[in-house]
């Protein structure tokens, strides 16, 4: 499988390139700072780009079979700004299947279930702008015709890769507080190989 890695070096994304290129995947990823990517593969092709390059995104996705994406929000609105263009680019090369990384605060609230988490008294989180980036993104992807995941974390530290854990579709897992980053990688790409929680968000805790 060809697969378009965006955010390969950040945490998750990091993990996401490891678990590819061992299963002698071919990987492609759009960085700004080739440095940064500290493997050599010969399965591996980097890219030096910018998400908010609409010319970047389309070299990066030739040819690609599926999209992964482990941006995060940057301090700023980088996501908003680069899905319209990760979708327009995925239409125009005729690639189907997206899997992206969000945030627990864009799953419904249990609650009030009306309400996305981060809406409702169930989020103790008094600084809401990560989610309201990654809530314009579900509502692109949700109206973009693909097969879209969003994998939603909650708390995500570094820890270990336990392969144990909970998912959910559209809700975080009862009592759930935390998933590691190695095992949030290891189930979105879990996804690769399944026809689960396709057209969803899916919340992951331990």
């Amino acid at each position: 499988m060809k697969l378009l890695i965006l955010g390969a070096t950040g945490r998750v994304g990091s993990h996401l390139v490891n678990n590819a290129l061992q299963d002698n995947h071919l990987v492609t990823v759009l960085v700004r700072t080739p440095e940064k990517i500290q493997i050599e593969h010969h399965n591996l092709t980097v890219i030096q780009g910018n998400v908010l390059n609409k010319n970047d995104i389309e070299q990066a996705m030739h040819g690609a079979d599926v999209v992964m994406s482990a941006l995060n929000t940057d301090g700023g609105t980088t996501l908003t700004e680069c899905m319209p263009l990760i979708i327009d680019a995925m239409k125009n090369e005729g690639i189907k299947r997206i899997i992206t990384i969000g945030t627990a605060g864009i799953l419904q609230s249990r609650v009030s279930p009306e309400l996305l988490r981060y809406q409702s008294s169930e989020s103790k989180r008094k600084i809401t702008r990560a989610a309201e980036e990654h809530h314009k993104v579900y509502v692109l992807l949700e109206h973009s015709g693909l097969d879209w995941t969003i994998v939603c974390p909650t708390y995500l530290p570094d820890g270990e890769r336990l392969g144990n854990y909970r998912t959910e579709r559209d809700l975080l897992p009862v009592d759930g507080s935390q998933i590691s980053v190695p095992d949030t990688a290891d189930f979105a790409y879990s996804l690769l190989q399944s026809g689960d929680f396709i057209k969803a968000r899916v919340g992951i805790a331990y």
